[in-house]
């Protein structure tokens, strides 16, 4: 068995210790292993293509933020000799929150080098695969262009979200979309829509509570269109989970696939990375990812246990 640590220099909370910590975990260990430092964006996934394609067991390690885990995610799918964790390193990591109980466990280095893999579903987007969530509309636009802003002297971190969500809402917060979903077509004018595999994003957006990675169906919340003053209520409850609470505007839809177009190019939110198109089909993929799961996870436990049962 090999393992391959993906390590992505320009994580948030990256420290210079990270590779002495890697093998401190690895010391001891009968086993081959490697510390990549990425380089460029996909890196990542196409270091995991290549070193699973030699064949053989792969344990790959996503030492960074949620786009290091998407990236090394995207690369070991369809992979049956692969596997991917995440030993988060950046801002966000919102994936991993989905677990609550297990969110610490996966900063053990030994806990995720002795853990388990269990097969995750991922959503394909036009063919880039995401594993966490993917959105269209105001918090999309918001989220790209947070990277305008973070250059500028003077402002970042909060004040260039903050600089950046001003500027989409002077912009305008609305968009005209096609929606089709298992359940219809909807069209007119919206404010976002997001299609979940995992519960959160955007560093601590949780629009649902109830998305698990491995039960074959995506949640899809739809956020119709908003004036800005409704605006800080509705995306104060949606980031809460608590879309319920407006059910004239937020719908919430159980499916496998949601096909969004638009006559002009809309920026799609693909686990943190920016994607453009005027059409963007997003569909489950059931059981695409093998992923690792520290050795003490509560998760990893009830899964086993109701294998067993069954």
């Amino acid at each position: 068995m090999r393992h391959l640590f993906i390590v992505n220099p320009k994580a948030g909370g990256y420290s210079e210790d990270l590779p002495d910590r890697i093998r401190d975990a690895m010391s001891g260990r009968d086993a081959e292993y490697e510390i990549y430092m990425t380089e460029k964006p996909m890196d990542a996934a196409e270091k995991v293509k290549r070193e699973a394609l030699k064949g053989g067991q792969l344990r790959v390690y996503a030492c960074g933020g949620d786009g290091t885990l998407s990236e090394c995610a995207h690369g070991a799918a369809g992979y049956s000799n692969a596997a991917v964790t995440h030993f988060p390193t950046g801002t966000g990591n919102d994936f991993i929150k989905s677990f609550e109980g297990d969110a610490a466990l996966f900063r053990d280095l030994s806990e995720l080098v002795d853990g388990e893999p269990l097969p995750l579903d991922m959503i394909d987007v036009n063919g880039r695969k995401c594993l966490d969530i993917a959105s269209v509309g105001i918090d999309a636009r918001i989220g790209t262009d947070v990277h305008k802003y973070s250059s500028l002297p003077i402002i970042g971190g909060r004040a260039a979200y903050i600089t950046s969500m001003v500027a989409n809402i002077f912009k305008g917060i609305n968009r005209s979309f096609t929606f089709t979903t298992e359940e219809g077509e909807i069209t007119g004018k919206f404010a976002l829509a997001c299609v979940c595999n995992g519960q959160y994003y955007g560093n601590g957006f949780r629009p649902t509570s109830t998305a698990v990675p491995d039960d074959g169906e995506l949640e899809m919340l739809i956020v119709n269109k908003v004036n800005v003053f409704q605006l800080a209520a509705v995306l104060g409850d949606y980031s809460k989970g608590k879309w319920e609470k407006h059910p004239k505007l937020i719908r919430h839809i159980c499916g496998r696939k949601l096909t969004v177009e638009a006559e002009e190019d809309f920026v799609v939110n693909v686990d943190g990375e920016a994607l453009y198109t005027k059409k963007a089909v997003m569909k489950l993929i059931p059981r695409a990812v093998n992923f690792i799961f520290p050795k003490h996870s509560a998760f990893l436990a009830a899964r086993r246990g109701a294998e067993v049962t069954a």
